[in-house]
């Protein structure tokens, strides 16, 4: 669906269409890129700008990064901190656990929106999958989806890996439930080692004013720290399976 000079795994997209993939305008892509915070494309023929998934997926971070009211200094600062070596999957996971911090942002679309959004025509089995990975929900409408922006674009590529629809549900599952009791302690910890002594030491109305808005910001800075923990711990259980399952090495 309208991918240029794409070879198998690749992405090659006009601005036009990497603006419609990420829901946003044309102007907005332009703007970021003076800004440093995308990559400049690279030409192809003409000399028009195409550009890449890890554009796509970099642009879908900044978006989400701005809805938790980051301002573009601090998305700069985000971005400069992410490993050199990030991968576009890498990308995909920070939006898509960032984006668990603003379930507001979910959007309503129709099928054919939606199927612009993810660069492809969409069975119904696929559907089911994107459903099961909480990428979407449906609504009264059977042709209208909420969409969740983070998840949708790992969602899509995770459809042409063989990954069973019951194990998609049970690993969802999972990360909701460990994402729950982690927010769930994360509050307790923050209230009685935080707020109770803030609140005991009966602060004046301003200063709690501006205690909340404190509080508003470190949310995406406990966000940034989540994401980076869990690359890291599931980069160590993969790599102790690779260990465990390969042969023994001969003398």
């Amino acid at each position: 669906m309208g991918e240029h000079g794409a070879v198998a795994g690749e992405v090659r997209l006009t601005v036009d269409e990497l603006a419609a993939r990420a829901g946003v305008t044309v102007r907005t892509v332009r703007f970021y890129g003076t800004k440093g915070l995308l990559p400049p494309p690279e030409l192809g023929p003409r000399r028009v700008g195409l550009y890449g998934v890890t554009h796509l997926d970099r642009l879908g971070l900044i978006e989400e990064l701005q809805r938790q009211g980051l301002t573009l200094a601090a998305i700069e600062r985000y971005l400069a901190r992410l490993p050199e070596d990030s991968t576009p999957l890498d990308l995909a996971i920070h939006r898509a656990l960032v984006a668990s911090w603003t379930p507001e942002a979910a959007e309503e679309v129709g099928r054919e929106q939606l199927e612009r959004r993810a660069g492809r025509e969409l069975s119904e089995e696929q559907v089911d999958r994107l459903l099961a990975m909480g990428a979407l929900e449906r609504t009264a409408d059977p042709e209208v989806f909420r969409v969740d922006p983070g998840l949708l674009p790992l969602g899509v590529r995770i459809l042409d890996v063989p990954i069973p629809l019951e194990t998609l549900l049970a690993a969802r599952a999972v990360v909701l439930e460990h994402s729950r009791a982690t927010a769930r302690e994360l509050h307790r910890l923050f209230r009685e080692t935080v707020w109770k002594p803030y609140r005991e030491s009966e602060p004046a109305p301003d200063d709690l004013v501006r205690m909340k808005a404190l509080t508003d910001h470190i949310q995406p800075m406990v966000a940034q720290a989540l994401v980076t923990a869990f690359q890291r711990s599931l980069r160590d259980e993969l790599g102790e399976a690779v260990r465990d399952t390969a042969p023994p090495a001969q003398d």
